[in-house]
């Protein structure tokens, strides 16, 4: 039998409505509250899924026994609450990214190593099947060794979308701009295919939105650890939307990438997803004809399950069993460090005026 977990949602916005349903529908989950960063915010959340809002996490703790909660709050807050969600023992699940600095990220990885608890930081693509499929060939050696790898994320926020919370689009409320809110995804899977960075150079600026504090396009080039190469493309200004694709290049020739959003970008309780993630380039040796198969088995699979919600669910589902089985998740706090190291290099790079070495003290 499985061993049923209490779990609770911190801050009480779009995200946390995605948390708060997966949670209600796993298995060996107990949804028994929500915690709002605003006096009565919790309440009125927890009347559209059935359990007591709190305004603070130890009301929480000492009304419901909750074991395991996610913080949902802009990531600027999310070290303040991570420990002292911590410090209550109580295991976290941090949405992307997993903090806007360097230092705050040590803060959360340092918190939840002394108190013991497992702790992820949201990664849901990495679930997505032609995610796992490129992983599993790099594993493998059916690429050889990854040579070249490329992330280009061609995406569109209207001032609207930035006006739809107060701390969407500057410094001190979201940390940075589209390298922070929209690419972590995309870093995320470039770092997990190709591994560590050795160094980079990069830049930034606001290109076409002028009422904004932070970036709304960067680029970078990168040389790994392996010696592969890298580069980085994102942006925000492309009206319409296009797509978002991570791909990687082997020592055989061989190629493989996912496109992991298509057309108009999927917002978290503004939008839905437009396309289903598929395998974008698949060249590898005996497999060069699979790719029509492959995309036909993707968007089979994507329009078989409620994909606003799925993989976020398989994420948490693997949280929940690894606070189970006493082991560290698919995804670490160590791989969120990771992401915010990468666009906090970029950052420092246009700053610096040149390339920044690896790994960044905080």
């Amino acid at each position: 039998m499985t061993e049923t977990i209490k779990t609770a949602v911190l801050g009480c916005g779009k995200v946390g409505h995605f948390h708060a349903k997966c949670y209600q529908a796993l298995a060996g989950s107990e949804f028994v509250g929500a915690v709002g960063t605003r006096p009565g915010r919790g309440a009125v959340f927890g009347v559209e899924y059935g359990v007591p809002g709190f305004d603070s996490l130890s009301e929480l703790v000492e009304a419901t026994g909750a074991q395991a909660v996610s913080i949902c709050t802009p990531h600027p807050n999310h070290a303040v609450y991570a420990a002292e969600a911590a410090a209550l023992g109580l295991h976290i699940a941090i949405e992307k990214p997993l903090a806007s600095t360097l230092a705050d990220c040590d803060v959360i990885i340092a918190a939840a190593r002394e108190a013991g608890v497992v702790g992820t930081t949201i990664c849901q693509r990495r679930f997505y099947r032609p995610s796992l499929r490129i992983k599993q060939a790099i594993d493998e050696g059916r690429l050889g060794k990854p040579i070249l790898g490329t992330v280009n994320m061609l995406g569109w926020r209207d001032m609207e979308y930035y006006r739809s919370d107060p701390w969407r689009g500057t410094w001190q409320g979201e940390g940075g701009g589209v390298l922070v809110n929209q690419a972590p995804h995309q870093l995320d899977l470039l770092l997990w295919f190709m591994g560590e960075i050795d160094e980079l150079v990069g830049c930034w600026d606001t290109l076409n939105h002028p009422e904004l504090e932070v970036d709304d396009t960067a680029m970078a080039l990168i040389r790994f650890r392996s010696g592969a190469l890298g580069n980085i493309v994102v942006s925000n200004s492309q009206n319409p939307a296009l797509f978002g694709n991570v791909r990687v290049h082997g020592s055989n020739g061989a190629s493989a990438g996912v496109q992991t959003d298509g057309g108009a970008m999927f917002i978290a309780g503004m939008s839905g997803i437009s396309e289903p993630p598929v395998n974008d380039l698949w060249t590898l040796p005996g497999e060069e004809d699979r790719l029509a198969e492959l995309q036909a088995a993707d968007r089979e699979f994507f329009n078989s399950v409620d994909s606003l919600y799925y993989f976020h669910g398989e994420q948490l589902a693997d949280f929940l069993s690894a606070i189970r089985d006493g082991r560290e998740p698919l995804i670490t706090l160590d791989d969120g460090r990771r992401t915010v190291e990468l666009f906090t290099a970029i950052y420092r790079s246009q700053t610096e005026h040149g390339w920044v070495k690896f790994p960044l003290e905080s």
